[in-house]
């Protein structure tokens, strides 16, 4: 029997899991793994409404927020906003 790998993406499936988990990232790990948790939050969501929602394409989306990707930060702004989110400094 073939198991398939974990993905965390499966199980977020509303703003408020989407939120905690972009939290919790955020208090726990550096700058490329909030660029990674956006990556799984916005394939919870859908890459293509999330691009929609930022005003961005969506193979901009994919690009910016890749393993080797280097969002600017206006992207990374638009991207949590389009999940449902804000940034904010505590």
């Amino acid at each position: 029997m073939i198991t398939k790998p974990f993905d965390i993406a499966e199980h977020l499936e509303s703003t408020e899991d989407i939120r905690d988990f972009l939290n919790e990232v955020a208090q726990t790990g550096d700058e490329a793994d909030f660029i990674h948790a956006l990556n799984t939050a916005a394939r919870a969501m859908g890459m293509s409404e999330v691009a929609k929602k930022a005003g961005v394409t969506r193979a901009s989306l994919y690009k910016s927020l890749s393993e080797n990707g280097n969002p600017r930060f206006d992207t990374i702004s638009k991207v949590t906003k389009a999940l449902g989110c804000r940034l904010t400094v505590a």
